[in-house]
């Protein structure tokens, strides 16, 4: 079962992040086989964390609440919530696998939250298939309603991200600085 993660920042917590993140590579490294996407997101400035996304293939929704909440910096007070939905891989490769590669333009989390009004996938005609590193909906607990859809992004500015999702078919759309993770 796939599962989209994320963890968004308590406001002043980035020195504590920064403290834990060894921990937290290590923790990750435990769920490498089965992580699809992975980042952290970044405020306004470009340069302070502001969330960490997850994507990963766990065998059930109490896996999935474990690697959640056992997250080291999610029990030291980094975080301030959490969102962890079902999710589904459309695009049937992980984040390493995108041809664009890790760097060249820039990356962007889009989230479509709220119920899509049609049958679309609520990706937008104008999006181009080349440019979306993951892609998928966010799905109630039993896996069977679509309550919105998640996008791993890139796009030449926030606007041309915020293109990628049809906002007419959501009740909110969220557009997040992010780049790939993993060790550097």
């Amino acid at each position: 079962m796939e599962f989209f993660c994320y963890h968004r920042d308590r406001a002043g917590s980035a020195a504590l992040r920064s403290q834990l993140v060894e921990d937290h590579w290590g923790y990750m490294d435990r769920y490498a086989a089965e992580l699809i996407a992975r980042g952290p997101t970044f405020g306004a400035d470009g340069a302070v964390p502001s969330g960490s996304v997850h994507v990963v293939d766990l065998p059930d929704p109490a896996a999935a609440r474990a690697f959640a909440f056992d997250e080291p910096n999610h029990q030291a007070g980094v975080y301030r919530d959490v969102l962890l939905r079902r999710w589904r891989n459309l695009l049937g490769r992980t984040m390493w696998e995108f041809p664009g590669g890790r760097t060249g333009g820039n990356r962007y989390l889009v989230l479509g939250l709220g119920p899509v009004s049609d049958d679309s996938g609520g990706l937008s005609p104008g999006a181009d298939p080349d440019d979306l590193i993951a892609f998928g909906p966010l799905l109630s607990d039993d896996g069977t309603t679509w309550i919105g859809t998640a996008a791993l992004v890139r796009a030449a500015d926030r606007d041309e991200a915020l293109g990628v999702l049809a906002p007419v078919r959501y009740a909110d759309v969220e557009v997040h600085d992010w780049e790939f993770g993993g060790r550097r």
